[in-house]
């Protein structure tokens, strides 16, 4: 028979788990972020996302003039340019790592951004996950062994 401490402790450690497995098989998987986005004459917008080596991207901006700053990991995309009218850029990544692109408008019209990014997350991410999941599996443990003796104190 679970004592009440017992059942408590395996549905807060059952909850635990799952909550940890759903995000940790969320990020395991890397994810397509189709951008569709406009930016503001005078503003700026910036994409950060980690990408695996050998993963594809593009990237379309669109408008009077802009200037895009992008940086992908070891030798592979770096542009730091001023542009008008329109720029397509389409890579493949060479290592893994973080990639970074800032796009800011210095023209007189909004500027339109398109492209698919293809993304995936940190491996600290992931392992941080699985301490979720880990400690989860700890508390059931520890909940079930009130049932079988209870120690002293309790």
């Amino acid at each position: 028979m679970l004592t009440k401490k017992t059942a408590a402790g395996i549905g807060i450690g059952g909850f635990i788990v799952a909550f940890g497995v759903y995000f940790l098989l969320g990020g395991i998987v890397f994810h397509t972020h189709q951008v569709n986005e406009t930016v503001g004459i005078g503003k700026n917008d910036v994409f950060q996302f980690y990408a695996e080596k050998h993963f594809n991207e593009t990237l379309g901006v669109t408008g009077s003039s802009f200037h895009v700053k992008l940086k992908s990991p070891v030798d592979g995309l770096q542009v730091d340019h001023d542009f008008t009218n329109q720029v397509n850029f389409t890579w493949v990544s060479l290592a893994n790592g973080q990639h970074t692109i800032n796009i800011t408008n210095t023209g007189d019209s909004i500027l339109k951004v398109v492209g698919k990014l293809n993304a995936t997350t940190n491996s600290f991410e992931l392992m941080s996950h699985l301490t979720v999941v880990i400690s989860g599996i700890i508390i059931i443990g520890i909940s079930a062994a009130f049932s079988i003796r209870k120690p002293r104190g309790f």
